[in-house]
């Protein structure tokens, strides 16, 4: 009895627990259905939304913005109303001889090739003035009287010699001797070449000769030119030592002009170049006469100097001036006005060359020399059309075409 319900409650427990395994079996399979399915489904829906976005008709024309593709216009298209309203006007380009002005400061100075300055030829002391700043004298006026011990030495030994000389050579050379004759003319000569030397004049020694009341000592020192007083700093009972600048006469009927150039002007300007100097309201020609061709190591410029007539004497020393000079280039060149260039979007230097009535491209040229408000341009062949005027305008057109709202 015992036996046969232990047999009883194994059986049922074994047939339990198969149907719990099977029951476990059933639920992992329909689990691993439902991955798989979700799976193959997620793998479904990529693959098609990656169809898709390949295909998007948007897509296929997109620009790629790493790629910088910005849809830019490279040229223009006006039309004639336009071109007239703008005032753009189209001139083909031609190789030319270019005449130009070039501005520099300059100052006027007195000519000093034929200025004179009057000084003592020995130490002296000022007795009086005969003339004053401003004056105009002529050739031979008494300008200083002056005083020197060593003048009046010469005076008096020229007062012997003279007559000492004149018997010895009334007597004649065979009856005083040679030597007697020979030193008897060198001791005139002598003291004569050293009183010129010391500023008298021929009439001077005629009147010292002449034994009139003349102190010795007393020189006067007079105007070797026409001109006028354009320095005289002194005063009377001053001692003023040999060589010492006393007066400074100028001939104002030409004057020199001093014009200041950049050291690095690669620029020549000959003998002869004109040029207008201007002063105030007076205008006036002159003419190149030399180039400095060292640098001042004070303004590190280069001067050139020029020669202006100044008949009228409107134009003085010391005065500043503005020196236009004007010259043509030696060979023909390509140049524009300024207008004519524009910045391109790099930063170089373009013209608008017309390939066809009314269309407008730009084309990058390199600049060369300045001639006033032109520039010399390379990079584009003679006979080409390019926009002379209204070149602004031309630029705008070719950035507002190129302009996208979009931000594309």
């Amino acid at each position: 009895m015992n036996k046969t319900l232990i047999a009883i409650l194994i059986a049922g427990l074994a047939t339990a627990t198969a149907s719990l395994a099977k029951e476990s079996e059933s639920e992992h399979a329909h689990e691993h259905e439902k991955v798989t399915s979700a799976t193959a489904h997620n793998e479904q829906d990529e693959h098609d939304d990656h169809r898709e976005e390949n295909h998007d008709p948007h897509n296929e024309h997109k620009p790629d913005a790493e790629h910088g593709d910005h849809g830019e216009a490279a040229s223009a298209s006006l039309k004639p109303t336009q071109m007239e309203l703008a005032d753009i006007q189209v001139e083909a380009l031609t190789a030319r001889l270019v005449d130009n002005q070039l501005y520099a400061p300059g100052e006027l100075l007195s000519n000093g090739y034929t200025s004179y300055r009057v000084s003592p030829r020995v130490a002296s002391v000022v007795l009086r003035r005969h003339v004053a700043l401003g004056d105009h004298v002529t050739q031979g006026q008494p300008l200083v009287t002056l005083f020197s011990e060593r003048v009046a030495q010469a005076q008096a030994e020229y007062r012997t010699a003279r007559p000492e000389w004149q018997r010895v050579k009334k007597l004649g050379r065979k009856t005083v001797g040679e030597q007697r004759y020979i030193r008897a003319k060198a001791s005139l000569e002598a003291v004569r070449a050293t009183l010129l030397a010391y500023g008298l004049s021929a009439s001077d020694l005629q009147s010292l000769a002449s034994r009139q009341s003349v102190a010795l000592g007393e020189y006067t020192l007079r105007a070797e030119i026409d001109g006028a007083v354009l320095a005289d700093d002194f005063e009377q009972g001053q001692r003023i030592e040999a060589g010492a600048p006393l007066i400074a006469l100028a001939d104002e009927k030409q004057l020199w002009v001093e014009a200041r150039l950049p050291a690095n002007l690669s620029l020549t300007l000959s003998a002869g170049t004109q040029a207008e100097v201007v002063t105030g309201d007076v205008r006036v020609k002159a003419t190149v006469t030399q180039e400095a061709h060292t640098i001042d190591p004070v303004t590190r410029t280069r001067t050139v100097r020029l020669l202006v007539d100044n008949p009228e004497h409107r134009l003085h020393p010391g005065q500043f001036a503005e020196v236009y000079f004007s010259f043509r280039t030696k060979k023909p060149v390509l140049a524009v006005h300024e207008t004519a260039l524009m910045r391109g979007a790099d930063g170089d230097w373009t013209v608008f060359v017309e390939d066809h009535p009314g269309e407008f491209q730009p084309v990058e040229v390199e600049l060369g020399r300045a001639f006033g408000l032109l520039r010399e341009i390379s990079g584009v062949e003679p006979g080409t059309r390019i926009v002379t005027k209204g070149a602004f305008f031309v630029a705008s057109q070719i950035a507002k075409g190129g302009f996208d709202p979009h931000n594309h």
